[in-house]
């Protein structure tokens, strides 16, 4: 693949068509008490309205979550139903990351003509998730109750390790310092709230209210709920879980969704409010690191697509990662020889939580603008999944209505 190739030629995102929750953490909301999935396909008819996107005109639509929700058999079609449309679609879920997969999905469907305007809707609860009854015939147990988030969080059942435990073992792998580790918590939650102050969330985050089924309301969801101003005193004197490894030091559970369209060219230039902005996929990898190193794989995915594709940090205008640990980025910074104050500089899953389906997308949506904010560039976008999985891709933004 060369540094012009366009993965997906046909397919475009039009600008300002998008929007998210804000991401409240675990039970802090009342987003704690709906389905999840109606909440979303309803938030999703909301955003598109408030951008001047009528419904009518999406023919597909693609699903993201990886909690089991009520009634999720029925997926996209039942999604559709909730805003009024009988249109087909397909659920995908790869852990976290879903977001970024469900955002190629819905390019490839364009690419290949499954319709010309597909919505890209990812969201999951964390809040109270489901706990299974499975049968297990060759278990002495017969039967095996899980909970779908904390002991899937906790077990990996290819290693038998916990999530946590492969930070610490990527950090002593690298040798990280927990001095800078700190620091770049303590720089996350400087940038989140410096974005936060400057207004740039209101072009992300869509405030959304909630109500009962008697139509009562239930409260409204207009901040990263669980989000404080951290010291770095404090983050000094927290206790280590791992190596490197603290409360402070990683991201926490939450709910939320998030929502874009992919399109045509054409399409795109009617649907957004400012047609002079193009948006394609450039270029997407994903690798698998060795067991228990899931904190290095996104390094690993970002040194594989550079190869493929030539490009290098100095190509990038706009980096942003989903980043569970800090650990994450240290090892980027080191592996990639790329400072890592320059990532993340509107805000990361570290800081505002990891509701795991949307999770990229909205990091991808507050790439987007920020690289609209610049007037135009390549935007880098890349993170981990439970397996040691590496995800990472490669969107361009140009704006022709100013000079290159």
């Amino acid at each position: 693949m060369s540094r012009e190739t366009t993965l997906y030629p046909r397919a475009r995102i039009p600008y300002g068509t998008w929007g998210t929750s804000f991401f409240p953490a675990w039970q802090t909301s009342a987003l704690a008490e709906v389905n999840i999935g109606q909440f979303a396909a309803e938030s999703m008819n909301r955003i598109l309205g408030l951008r001047r996107v009528s419904t009518s005109a999406l023919e597909y639509l693609i699903l993201g979550s990886t909690i089991p929700w009520h009634w999720k058999f029925w997926n996209a079609p039942m999604l559709a139903a909730t805003f009024g449309r009988r249109i087909p679609g397909f659920h995908l879920e790869q852990a976290c990351a879903t977001g970024l997969q469900a955002v190629l999905a819905a390019a490839a469907q364009v690419d290949g003509h499954g319709g010309d305007v597909v919505g890209v809707l990812t969201f999951d609860r964390t809040s109270d998730s489901p706990v299974g009854v499975f049968p297990e015939r060759r278990a002495y147990e017969r039967t095996f109750a899980l909970n779908d988030v904390w002991e899937n969080f906790g077990f990996d059942p290819a290693t038998g390790k916990a999530m946590i435990q492969t930070a610490g073992a990527a950090a002593r792998k690298h040798k990280l310092d927990r001095r800078e580790v700190d620091e770049v918590v303590f720089c996350r939650y400087q940038q989140y709230f410096e974005a936060k102050n400057s207004g740039f969330l209101d072009k992300v985050c869509v405030p959304l209210d909630l109500l009962s089924v008697q139509g009562k309301p239930m409260g409204r969801i207009d901040q990263d709920n669980g989000v404080k101003q951290i010291t770095m005193e404090a983050l000094r004197e927290m206790r280590e879980l791992d190596t490197c490894v603290t409360a402070g030091g990683q991201t926490h559970a939450s709910d939320g969704m998030a929502t874009l369209l992919v399109t045509t060219k054409e399409r795109a230039a009617e649907l957004s409010p400012r047609p002079e902005i193009d948006i394609k996929l450039i270029a997407r990898t994903e690798v698998r690191a060795n067991p228990s190193m899931m904190p290095e794989a996104p390094s690993l995915a970002v040194q594989k697509l550079f190869a493929r594709t030539g490009f290098t940090m100095d190509d990038i205008a706009v980096t942003k990662n989903h980043n569970p640990f800090a650990v994450n980025d240290v090892i980027f910074s080191k592996l990639l020889k790329h400072d890592w104050k320059k990532v993340n500089r509107t805000g990361c899953s570290l800081v505002w939580g990891h509701p795991q389906g949307p999770t990229l997308t909205r990091s991808l949506i507050e790439g987007l603008e920020e690289a609209v904010m610049l007037g135009g560039g390549r935007v880098l976008l890349f993170g981990c999944a439970a397996g040691d999985v590496g995800i990472a891709a490669i969107f361009e933004v140009t704006d022709a209505g100013r000079k290159q």
